[in-house]
Protein backbone atom coordinates (compact mmCIF):
# COMPACT_ATOMS: atom_id res chain seq x y z
CA UNK A 1 0.00 0.00 0.00
CA UNK A 2 1.38 3.41 -0.93
CA UNK A 3 1.70 6.01 1.73
CA UNK A 4 0.24 9.50 1.53
CA UNK A 5 3.71 10.84 2.30
CA UNK A 6 5.42 8.54 -0.17
CA UNK A 7 7.90 10.23 -2.45
CA UNK A 8 7.23 7.62 -5.10
CA UNK A 9 3.61 8.67 -5.51
CA UNK A 10 4.19 11.33 -8.20
CA UNK A 11 2.39 10.55 -11.41
CA UNK A 12 4.64 10.31 -14.43
CA UNK A 13 4.05 10.89 -18.11
CA UNK A 14 6.14 8.62 -20.33
CA UNK A 15 8.56 10.34 -22.68
CA UNK A 16 9.00 9.51 -26.32
CA UNK A 17 7.04 9.66 -29.54
CA UNK A 18 4.45 7.08 -28.44
CA UNK A 19 2.89 8.67 -25.43
CA UNK A 20 0.47 6.31 -23.81
CA UNK A 21 -1.85 7.34 -21.06
CA UNK A 22 0.21 7.42 -17.91
CA UNK A 23 -1.06 5.35 -15.06
CA UNK A 24 -1.90 7.55 -12.13
CA UNK A 25 0.38 6.90 -9.18
CA UNK A 26 -0.51 9.89 -6.98
CA UNK A 27 -2.73 10.02 -3.93
CA UNK A 28 -6.07 8.25 -4.24
CA UNK A 29 -8.88 10.58 -5.31
CA UNK A 30 -11.16 9.74 -2.41
CA UNK A 31 -8.35 10.65 0.01
CA UNK A 32 -7.70 13.89 -1.88
CA UNK A 33 -11.41 14.77 -1.80
CA UNK A 34 -11.68 14.05 1.94
CA UNK A 35 -8.56 16.12 2.69
CA UNK A 36 -9.94 19.03 0.67
CA UNK A 37 -13.44 18.79 2.21
CA UNK A 38 -12.01 18.81 5.74
CA UNK A 39 -9.65 21.67 4.85
CA UNK A 40 -12.32 23.93 3.34
CA UNK A 41 -14.80 23.17 6.13
CA UNK A 42 -12.26 23.88 8.88
CA UNK A 43 -10.95 26.98 7.13
CA UNK A 44 -14.38 28.53 6.72
CA UNK A 45 -15.70 27.67 10.18
CA UNK A 46 -12.96 27.18 12.78
CA UNK A 47 -9.68 28.78 11.74
CA UNK A 48 -10.91 32.34 12.16
CA UNK A 49 -10.54 31.72 15.88
CA UNK A 50 -6.89 30.70 15.45
CA UNK A 51 -5.22 33.93 14.40
CA UNK A 52 -1.66 35.00 15.00
CA UNK A 53 -1.08 38.68 14.20
CA UNK A 54 -4.21 38.70 12.00
CA UNK A 55 -2.98 35.71 10.01
CA UNK A 56 -4.67 32.34 9.95
CA UNK A 57 -3.31 29.16 8.42
CA UNK A 58 -4.77 28.23 5.06
CA UNK A 59 -5.63 24.55 5.21
CA UNK A 60 -6.82 24.72 1.62
CA UNK A 61 -3.40 25.90 0.46
CA UNK A 62 -1.70 23.23 2.58
CA UNK A 63 -3.89 20.59 0.92
CA UNK A 64 -3.12 22.04 -2.52
CA UNK A 65 0.64 22.03 -1.86
CA UNK A 66 0.45 18.48 -0.46
CA UNK A 67 -1.26 17.32 -3.66
CA UNK A 68 0.81 19.43 -6.07
CA UNK A 69 4.16 18.05 -4.94
CA UNK A 70 2.95 14.52 -5.64
CA UNK A 71 1.43 14.90 -9.10
CA UNK A 72 2.13 16.39 -12.51
CA UNK A 73 1.41 20.04 -13.30
CA UNK A 74 -1.87 19.35 -15.14
CA UNK A 75 -3.40 17.50 -12.20
CA UNK A 76 -2.05 20.09 -9.76
CA UNK A 77 -3.58 22.90 -11.83
CA UNK A 78 -6.94 21.13 -11.90
CA UNK A 79 -6.91 20.62 -8.14
CA UNK A 80 -5.80 24.22 -7.60
CA UNK A 81 -8.55 25.45 -9.90
CA UNK A 82 -11.22 23.50 -7.98
CA UNK A 83 -9.85 24.70 -4.64
CA UNK A 84 -9.68 28.31 -5.82
CA UNK A 85 -13.22 28.27 -7.20
CA UNK A 86 -14.50 26.91 -3.90
CA UNK A 87 -12.67 29.66 -2.01
CA UNK A 88 -14.03 32.34 -4.35
CA UNK A 89 -17.56 31.00 -3.93
CA UNK A 90 -17.24 31.13 -0.14
CA UNK A 91 -15.48 34.52 -0.02
CA UNK A 92 -17.38 37.66 -0.85
CA UNK A 93 -15.94 40.24 -3.22
CA UNK A 94 -12.80 38.49 -4.41
CA UNK A 95 -13.87 38.00 -8.01
CA UNK A 96 -11.62 35.30 -9.40
CA UNK A 97 -8.57 36.17 -7.30
CA UNK A 98 -8.48 32.93 -5.28
CA UNK A 99 -9.13 30.85 -8.39
CA UNK A 100 -6.28 32.38 -10.37
CA UNK A 101 -3.79 32.55 -7.51
CA UNK A 102 -4.44 29.02 -6.20
CA UNK A 103 -4.33 27.45 -9.66
CA UNK A 104 -1.07 29.19 -10.60
CA UNK A 105 0.47 28.38 -7.22
CA UNK A 106 -0.46 24.69 -7.57
CA UNK A 107 0.99 24.55 -11.07
CA UNK A 108 4.25 26.26 -10.13
CA UNK A 109 4.58 24.14 -6.97
CA UNK A 110 4.23 20.97 -9.01
CA UNK A 111 6.73 22.10 -11.64
CA UNK A 112 9.30 23.31 -9.12
CA UNK A 113 9.04 20.25 -6.88
CA UNK A 114 10.00 17.75 -9.55
CA UNK A 115 13.51 17.14 -8.22
CA UNK A 116 12.99 16.32 -4.55
CA UNK A 117 11.35 13.77 -2.31
CA UNK A 118 7.80 14.61 -1.28
CA UNK A 119 8.35 13.21 2.21
CA UNK A 120 11.27 15.48 3.15
CA UNK A 121 10.01 17.70 5.97
CA UNK A 122 12.50 20.56 5.49
CA UNK A 123 11.95 20.74 1.73
CA UNK A 124 8.17 20.50 1.95
CA UNK A 125 8.19 23.19 4.66
CA UNK A 126 10.21 25.48 2.42
CA UNK A 127 7.93 24.79 -0.54
CA UNK A 128 4.92 25.57 1.65
CA UNK A 129 6.40 28.91 2.73
CA UNK A 130 7.25 29.87 -0.86
CA UNK A 131 3.82 28.73 -2.12
CA UNK A 132 2.07 30.79 0.57
CA UNK A 133 4.02 33.92 -0.31
CA UNK A 134 3.55 33.35 -4.05
CA UNK A 135 -0.18 32.82 -3.62
CA UNK A 136 -0.50 36.01 -1.56
CA UNK A 137 1.43 37.95 -4.21
CA UNK A 138 -0.74 36.57 -7.00
CA UNK A 139 -3.95 37.12 -5.02
CA UNK A 140 -3.21 40.78 -4.26
CA UNK A 141 -2.00 41.38 -7.82
CA UNK A 142 -5.31 40.08 -9.17
CA UNK A 143 -7.22 42.08 -6.55
CA UNK A 144 -5.39 45.27 -7.58
CA UNK A 145 -6.21 44.59 -11.22
CA UNK A 146 -9.84 44.24 -10.15
CA UNK A 147 -9.63 47.69 -8.53
CA UNK A 148 -8.68 46.99 -4.91
CA UNK A 149 -6.59 49.88 -3.51
CA UNK A 150 -2.94 49.03 -2.93
CA UNK A 151 -2.37 51.48 -0.07
CA UNK A 152 -2.08 48.81 2.61
CA UNK A 153 0.34 46.49 0.86
CA UNK A 154 2.71 46.45 3.83
CA UNK A 155 -0.01 45.10 6.10
CA UNK A 156 -0.86 42.34 3.63
CA UNK A 157 2.82 41.42 3.22
CA UNK A 158 3.25 41.21 6.99
CA UNK A 159 0.16 39.03 7.22
CA UNK A 160 1.46 36.79 4.39
CA UNK A 161 4.74 36.27 6.24
CA UNK A 162 2.92 35.14 9.36
CA UNK A 163 0.57 32.96 7.31
CA UNK A 164 3.53 31.28 5.58
CA UNK A 165 4.93 30.37 9.00
CA UNK A 166 1.57 29.00 10.13
CA UNK A 167 1.09 27.05 6.91
CA UNK A 168 4.54 25.48 7.27
CA UNK A 169 3.74 24.48 10.86
CA UNK A 170 0.46 22.90 9.76
CA UNK A 171 2.22 21.02 6.94
CA UNK A 172 4.93 19.69 9.27
CA UNK A 173 2.32 18.66 11.84
CA UNK A 174 0.28 16.87 9.18
CA UNK A 175 3.34 15.05 7.84
CA UNK A 176 4.36 13.95 11.35
CA UNK A 177 0.83 12.70 12.14
CA UNK A 178 0.73 10.73 8.88
CA UNK A 179 4.15 9.22 9.61
CA UNK A 180 3.06 8.28 13.12
CA UNK A 181 -0.01 6.43 11.87
CA UNK A 182 1.93 4.76 9.07
CA UNK A 183 4.56 3.49 11.48
CA UNK A 184 1.83 1.69 13.46
CA UNK A 185 0.72 -0.38 10.45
Amino acid sequence: MRSIASSLSRSRVPAGPKRRAASYAGPQWHVVAIVFAVAILAQTTLLHFVALRNATPSLVLVAVVWFAIRVDARRAATYGLIAGVCEDVLAAGTGAAWTISTMLTATLTSVLSRGFFADSIPLVSLVTVVATLLRALLFWTVMSIEGYPSGIAGVHFHQALWQSLLDAIVMVAAMLVVRRFESRR
